[in-house]
């Protein structure tokens, strides 16, 4: 099967963005046995074209979003594919499907942010042959939205390196200090400030426990957590941005992982990466976070998310019973191995790319 993979135009593959880290990982696994080509955008360093196997990635310019999809139909024209899937970006997929009409077109979707619920978006998505979700709640959320082509849509959970992303570093039952990681863009909508005044609640009764953030924000709100961490007591280590092929590193360096996100998260990529590095969650129930955090199982779930004291409960409890964390951190470990593999999200898309005879 001759494949192509279409990337968004904001960062290059390989990058950090879990979109392209998505992408380039379940691209090596098709390629494993099949011809795979990947458009993504130019970026410092990378050349125009690298191989991999039976993996190509070409580098297109960019510059603006109609100008980085004049440049993949500029490349692609000429070309014949038998399936060609467009990442995230619902009207790129639809030209694509128009210069392309006897070829099957899918679109892979990892958030809400691109399918607003226009007249446009609706008219775009109808040139799909098929939508892929990334979780049953993102699937859900688009056929509310779009019930118009509720049909079309599938469900395919992302991965995560399992031999890099690993347990490795001291027992969870050794005791002293607690330290509790958060990894993610150091946006509002991800919780920061709700985790912080988490952790300060948390020290009041336990004491011992360090916060981590890993992640870019914008100055000015790097500076407004700053100063919340020192008015709450929080000794709070803003490591900055970690580049993907180091971050399994971080994971090792932590006691638990915290995900209090404010707003749907489709998926969550870092909860399924703190988990097979044997990281109990405490995350927000929220989107498809309950996809893969089962409460009081692998981690714990925050109903209440944006209150501070229901995610300074788990954390305490964890901190307080390290026997349960060591447990919980071999059931994340075990789940994630046997439920989040890229090759299993590789060969569930291809079952469903099948169907359409490529």
């Amino acid at each position: 099967m001759k494949l192509l993979m279409v990337a968004p135009e904001q960062i290059p593959v390989p990058g950090s963005g879990s979109v392209e880290i998505s992408m380039l990982a379940i691209a090596k696994q098709l390629a494993v046995n099949h011809s795979v080509t990947l458009i993504s955008r130019t970026g410092r360093g990378l050349p125009h074209v690298s191989r991999m196997g039976g993996l190509t990635i070409v580098r297109v310019k960019t510059g603006s979003p109609s100008r980085y999809i004049s440049s993949v139909l500029s490349y692609v024209r000429g070309h014949r594919y038998d399936l060609i899937q467009v990442d995230n970006r619902p009207h790129y997929m639809a030209k694509i499907k128009a210069a392309f009409p006897h070829t099957p077109v899918t679109l892979f979707l990892h958030s809400l942010t691109f399918v607003k619920p226009t007249a446009r978006v609706n008219e775009s998505l109808g040139k799909a042959d098929l939508i892929i979700a990334n979780s049953e709640s993102l699937k859900s959320s688009l056929a509310a939205r779009f019930p118009r082509h509720a049909s079309k849509l599938r469900k395919v959970h992302l991965g995560v390196d399992t031999g890099r992303f690993r347990p490795e570093g001291r027992d969870p039952r050794s005791g002293g200090r607690f330290r509790v990681l958060f990894a993610g863009r150091v946006i509002p909508r991800k919780g920061v400030p709700v985790l912080i005044r988490a952790v300060g609640l948390a020290r009041k009764e336990y004491g011992a426990i360090d916060l981590t953030v890993i992640g870019r924000g914008r100055p000015g709100y790097m500076n407004e957590l700053k100063r919340l961490a020192r008015a709450k007591g929080v000794p709070v280590k803003f490591a900055g941005k970690v580049p993907h092929h180091a971050i399994h590193r971080k994971y090792r360096t932590a006691d638990l992982f915290a995900c209090p996100s404010q707003e749907h998260e489709a998926f969550g990529l870092v909860n399924v990466e703190a988990m097979a590095s044997g990281l109990p969650v405490v995350a927000s129930d929220i989107g498809g976070i309950g996809e893969i955090v089962k409460h009081g199982s692998n981690g714990y779930l925050v109903g209440a998310y944006t209150r501070p004291e229901e995610h300074a409960k788990w954390i305490l409890k964890l901190a307080r019973d390290r026997d349960l964390a060591a447990r919980m951190s071999k059931q994340a470990r075990k789940d994630v191995v046997e439920r989040f593999s890229w090759k299993q999200a590789a060969s569930k898309l291809l079952g469903m790319y099948r169907h359409f005879g490529a």
